[in-house]
């Protein structure tokens, strides 16, 4: 019998993966020649810019349903700016935060 729960979790971490990808492809400044095509749903652009994305190359010619829902799930993996925090950020802050208490 096959396990589902294995399955599913590489599911998810292969669209988390690809989710990654195209957003940044999409929202990075130095990606910024990376436009998004609603109609196809797949991300466009000119050839000299595929050509110097190799990691992007995949989604050339591949649709990629769902990044919307899944920008929705995952943006908030995604911190940027001056507000970003790391994991051992936060743990000092809960900590000093236990401290103060």
């Amino acid at each position: 019998m096959l396990k589902a729960k294995p399955n599913l979790e590489s599911r998810i971490r292969t669209l988390k993966r690809d989710w990654a990808i195209v957003y940044d492809m999409l929202s990075r400044k130095d990606n910024s020649d990376f436009g998004w095509d609603e109609h196809k749903q797949l991300v466009v652009a000119e050839d000299v810019v595929w050509n110097s994305h190799k990691e992007a190359g995949q989604f050339r010619h591949r649709s990629f349903l769902y990044y919307h829902q899944l920008t929705a799930i995952y943006i908030k993996d995604r911190a940027t700016g001056k507000y970003a925090q790391t994991t051992d950020d936060t743990v000092e802050e809960i900590d000093v935060e236990d401290v103060a208490t």
